[in-house]
């Protein structure tokens, strides 16, 4: 098969379109012909010889795919050559064909394509995982997301206002902020002219939010504590604003808060299995 290796890392040109060897479903595997892949910061990353695949997985960028099953390892139930799914990968979705654990494969969403259906497990997963199995978001309880109009923010507001919380979140720009709007958020606050802490707390009468979803890391630490309701939790996925930052413990004691921080490419087969899990419980609907 063809796939995009990255012989030397570099800009788009480091990526090469080249022959390599047919992937192999092993136990509890199938066989996936890709048809689409989707473009994530950690492939850009990984480009750019910033962020290595985990032990035994592929060495070809793409963390999600499209595409038809063409083969069925051993011990899987469930799935049949011909079946069109989507699946989130550890690496290898910039290729013909992937190896993918069953565990890891969705069905196509009624009404979407695959080309579309590409672009869903990485995001749909982060967000899930983060902000509905580890900080719990609740109905009635307000969201803050950074970075609204991304992938991740963009998927996080359609989610948290099915489940019928309250959204709120920062972009760059108006035109950003709009689409925010469009999808359902109901505090939009450009970063660049407005202090997202002052806005949430006018937004919320003082409250907080209840949850924040994060991308910047160390940047915004100190603000998103102060962000925060009493009971709070902040969900740290990035780190685009620094790796490391002074913690106020006084103040995470005082509204009795909580942070984590989570990664999703190199997690154990278990866990992603049980996150995928959950997604086609809950989000399918």
């Amino acid at each position: 098969m063809y796939a995009i290796t990255i012989p030397e890392p570099g800009g788009p040109e480091a990526l090469v379109w080249g022959e390599v060897p047919d992937p192999v479903p092993g136990e509890g595997e199938v066989l996936v012909e890709v048809v689409a892949s989707a473009v994530n910061r950690a492939d850009i990353m990984q480009r750019q010889g910033f962020y290595d695949p985990p032990p035994g997985a592929s060495s070809y960028p793409g963390l999600e795919c499209s595409g038809r099953i063409v083969g069925i390892g051993a011990g899987v139930s469930g799935w049949s050559v011909g079946d069109e799914v989507c699946a989130l990968l550890a690496g290898g979705g910039y290729a013909q064909k992937v190896a993918v654990p069953a565990g890891q494969l969705l069905p196509v969403p009624a009404g979407l394509d695959l080309k579309q259906a590409a672009a869903l497990p990485e995001v749909v997963c982060t967000v899930w995982s983060n902000v509905f199995m580890v900080a719990h978001l609740r109905p009635a309880e307000t969201l803050l997301v950074h970075g609204g109009s991304s992938g991740i923010g963009t998927m996080a507001i359609q989610l948290a206002k099915a489940v019928g919380a309250k959204v709120a979140v920062t972009a760059g720009s108006k035109d950003k902020l709009d689409y925010c709007a469009e999808l359902g958020a109901d505090i939009l606050i450009n970063y660049r002219e407005q202090d997202f802490v002052a806005e949430i707390e006018r937004a919320t009468d003082g409250a907080g939010a209840d949850v924040i979803l994060d991308n910047m890391g160390a940047k915004y630490l100190d603000r998103n504590v102060q962000a925060l309701a009493v009971n709070g939790r902040l969900a740290i996925i990035g780190m685009q604003g620094g790796i490391k930052a002074e913690l106020n413990i006084a103040a995470l004691l005082a509204k009795r808060a909580a942070i984590s921080a989570t990664s999703l490419r190199a997690r154990p087969l278990a866990e992603k299995a049980a996150i995928v899990a959950a997604v086609r419980e809950h989000v399918g609907r």
